[in-house]
């Protein structure tokens, strides 16, 4: 993480004073707690300076508009989710799952979400930077279980790029579409017996441990 203190760059061709991480972080929060109370369509730039103590022109020399605000701010909260190592693929993956489901449960990350989706079906580039900001960047967490799970040799390695980067997506879209749904849609409880089925679902998927209808496991 940066230090405050220490963060004297500014972006390239921009002069003035450097870009402050402390007042990023006071903004980012303080689009969180505006969309919480006021929601998406009465949020403004203004509401959002005006708790965040700084002027609107600082917003708009770091943001173009709402949408870019409200998805860096959701974007935050994802990039605290984490994935230590607990061990095994199985105990990494009900980690992650709990980590995240704690997440969707706190009310600005619960209404960040869902606003920015709802808007992004309206908007190209809002989906766009969706993908940019929180999609692509928690495939992270993805990358990192396989690691560690080919490393000890829970699963097999894929010398096939592209392929290695399909099943990235697709154990993504699994692990985030399910608990998203869950969640948000569904409004169910994502406690520990429900992840320990969902994982125990997942890992049979993972080790193709079940014949195909050719009777060859399936590759996941």
């Amino acid at each position: 993480m940066r230090n405050p203190s220490s963060d004297t760059s500014c972006p390239p061709g921009r002069t003035g004073r450097p870009r402050s991480a402390a007042a990023d972080a006071a903004i980012l929060a303080a689009t969180r707690d505006a969309l919480v109370e006021l929601g998406w369509s009465k949020l403004t730039m203004g509401d959002v300076s005006a708790r965040a103590g700084v002027a609107k022109t600082t917003l708009y020399r770091r943001w173009s508009g709402k949408s870019e605000l409200v998805v860096d701010a959701v974007a935050e909260l994802f990039d605290s989710l984490e994935l230590p190592d607990r061990g095994s693929l199985e105990a990494d993956i009900e980690y992650v799952v709990l980590q995240f489901a704690a997440l969707l449960r706190r009310p600005e990350a619960r209404t960040a979400l869902m606003a920015v989706v709802s808007e992004s079906t309206r908007d190209e580039a809002l989906r766009d930077r969706i993908r940019s900001a929180i999609v692509d960047r928690q495939k992270r967490l993805v990358v990192l279980g396989r690691q560690r799970a080919q490393a000890r040799g829970e699963l097999p390695y894929e010398e096939d790029e592209s392929l290695a980067a399909h099943t990235t997506d697709l154990i993504f879209d699994v692990i985030a579409g399910t608990v998203v749904h869950r969640a948000l849609v569904s409004s169910e409880p994502v406690d520990e017996l429900w992840v320990a089925t969902f994982t125990a679902l997942l890992m049979y998927g993972l080790r193709g441990s079940a014949a195909g209808p050719s009777g060859a496991a399936p590759a996941v």
